[in-house]
């Protein structure tokens, strides 16, 4: 035990002056991986990392726990003899080598944010390392539904949410975006339930579990991931097919409905394709959860988990889908090294989406989600400060939670950011590029100081002159937004904002002249309200368009927080029944944040989140706690 306690020690006192700053900033230790250290893991990779887990995990819908083991390969330096692995609330009962020797172990003090370091004495000869544990009930990643809680109502369900720090409540791994390590898993469940992760379900039929009343299934990850992507699902689960490659996961009620809502997957998946190369992860399916995801989209390799919000009928919003497939290559194929580089997938894939809603929709289509980001981002922009160092691409979240840096700036600075390459090199050399790019990098971590020089030794090579019209240091390593941003401008939303000048006017839109109007033109209308609206005016358009009782979750949001600023009495019971009924980041937060601005709204915050905060994923009530207590 001396070791470990001196390497404990080694790790407290390393890890005590990166949170203090004192820490040096990632660093470069190998090209070929960008090996860096990451702040928000106690992971030593260059002196021993994890390359491949396999799980066998019992789903106890009783306990509330999974329970089994993680049989991890790992790859070491010479000379390292311990490894160091994240955990945050996990019960290790035992570690052993693969002939069943006892191997020590020591779990460190447990930080906030990071979780405990495992550190695990290495056999003297193997490279395996089998780990008995278990998980808390109340694992961060790990939401188990009652029946209630579902669609169908019959049986419980249990989801993962990895990102960006929360698989090391579940895997005992090394839990950074960087150390990339491929997996397989047996997942053993009742056996009226359905499990499915991302990754190839290796047989079509479940096989006996551990007990009559049980079924096995098993996975396979050939390709290596960044571990926040490893995830499962267990409920009561049905397939509908789209093409020969996709399909369909939901509750057997929801089935029908979400695979007409993304029928257009495999139209997505060739433009894709056209623009930045091969999809290399076989499958793509998507699996509709139950509404109390914290997200709209994760964006998992094979089996995208989505928001039940999404399905609007008409599709609507499925521009969501284009984000996380997406992902299959700014993200899943190339990713942020750590999460102070989390524009690299998110700003990558937010214009790549915009990309391939224009090859299916046309470009008025794409432009309104443009001018929509560019809308979201200006609002970001403000509550953070434009000076704010928050308003950076590459974020410094030394001793902060990871999830500080996930809103609109990655998302829409980032893509603003492409949109202004674009505008300075063209779109071809930009496609050229990207594609390029990607393969050049598949399946590997990527950091803001390598990115920048890529783009200058594969997109402006000697051309001084044309990298100084894109200032990309402006743009990664400066707050604010630079002067250079290409102006944008939607021809449907110019039309839009005549019928809002009229409104304000005191004439109501006539349904003749909305008939036609999408989702993001209603969304560009109620946003460009004025704050103060009165109350005849508010019941002038609920009456006219049923606002108060629209079944797309996106208007019916921006009709909730109009209705929030100008205290509009009948939408509440609908505010109420939104709150309680989904638990999606993106809506929760802006709402309870509305709320919090007055008195009233407050009081009204408190009360339906007392009874809401329960059905929320920990990555919603965590957001909604800090809003509250401010």
């Amino acid at each position: 035990m001396q070791i470990l306690q001196r390497r404990m020690a080694v790790v407290a006192l390393a890890l005590g002056a990166t949170l203090l700053g004192c820490g040096d900033r990632a660093q470069e230790t190998a090209r070929d991986e960008a090996v860096v250290r990451d702040v928000h893991s106690y992971a030593r990779p260059e002196e021993a990392r994890v390359r491949h887990i396999s799980l066998n995990l019992l789903a106890d819908f009783n306990a509330k726990q999974l329970t089994g083991t993680a049989r991890l390969a790992i790859e070491r330096a010479p000379g390292a003899d311990s490894i160091i692995l994240d955990t945050r609330d996990l019960t290790i009962r035992r570690v052993t080598d693969a002939a069943g020797n006892v191997l020590e172990f020591n779990v460190g003090r447990s930080d906030a944010i990071l979780g405990a370091p495992l550190v695990v004495q290495l056999p003297a000869e193997g490279d395996t390392l089998i780990i008995e544990y278990e998980t808390s009930p109340s694992a961060a990643a790990v939401q188990w539904l009652d029946p209630a809680q579902t669609s169908g109502g019959k049986l419980p369900f249990l989801f993962t949410q990895g990102q960006a720090i929360l698989t090391r409540t579940w895997v005992p791994t090394q839990d950074s975006p960087g150390i990339r390590q491929t997996w397989d898993a047996t997942i053993d469940v009742p056996k009226d339930m359905v499990a499915v992760m991302s990754a190839e379900l290796l047989s079509e039929k479940p096989e006996p579990g551990v007990d009559s009343t049980r079924a096995s299934y098993r996975f396979r990850m050939a390709q290596p991931i960044p571990p926040y992507l490893i995830a499962l699902a267990v409920g009561d689960l049905a397939f509908k097919p789209i093409g020969e490659n996709t399909g369909v996961w939901a509750e057997p009620d929801v089935v029908d409905a979400a695979a007409n809502e993304f029928a257009e997957v495999d139209d997505m998946i060739a433009a894709a394709e056209k623009l930045y190369g091969p999809y290399r992860w076989g499958r793509y399916d998507i699996l509709v959860l139950p509404p109390s995801f914290p997200f709209g989209g994760m964006e998992n390799p094979r089996l995208t988990f989505a928001t039940p919000t999404v399905l609007a009928g008409d599709r609507s919003l499925v521009s969501l889908v284009a984000h996380e497939l997406a992902h299959s290559w700014s993200g899943n194929l190339v990713t942020n090294a750590t999460w102070d580089d989390f524009w690299l997938n998110e700003g990558f894939t937010t214009y790549i989406e915009t990309r391939l809603m224009e090859e299916l929709r046309g470009k008025d289509y794409a432009d309104m989600l443009r001018e929509l980001g560019r809308q979201s981002l200006g609002e970001t922009m403000t509550d953070l400060g434009g000076n704010s160092p928050d308003t950076r691409l590459h974020l410094d979240l030394v001793g902060r939670d990871p999830d500080d840096g996930m809103n609109d700036i990655a998302y829409e600075k980032g893509s603003a950011f492409l949109q202004t390459v674009e505008s300075v090199v063209g779109r071809e050399k930009l496609d050229a590029f990207l594609r390029d790019y990607f393969d050049r990098n598949a399946f590997k971590p990527m950091t803001s100081e390598r990115f920048v020089a890529e783009i200058n030794q594969h997109l402006f090579g000697t051309d001084e002159a044309m990298a100084a019209r894109v200032r990309v240091n402006d743009w990664i390593d400066q707050p604010g937004l630079p002067d250079n941003l290409p102006p944008l401008r939607s021809a449907a939303f110019q039309r839009v904002d005549k019928q809002v000048e009229a409104f304000l006017a005191g004439t109501v839109p006539s349904k003749e002249e909305t008939a036609n109007w999408s989702s993001h033109e209603w969304l560009h209308f109620l946003r460009a309200l004025r704050d103060t609206v009165n109350s005849t005016q508010m019941k002038s358009l609920d009456d006219a368009f049923g606002f108060t009782r629209s079944g797309n979750s996106e208007v019916l949001f921006e009709w909730l927080r109009t209705a929030i600023r100008n205290r509009y009495e009948p939408a509440l019971p609908a505010l109420e029944r939104f709150l309680t009924s989904q638990g999606r980041r993106k809506f929760i937060a802006p709402l309870y944040s509305d709320l919090a601005q007055s008195e009233w709204g407050r009081a009204f915050a408190e009360r339906v989140y007392a009874k809401a905060r329960p059905t929320y994923h920990s990555v919603t009530a965590n957001t909604v706690d800090d809003i509250l207590r401010r």
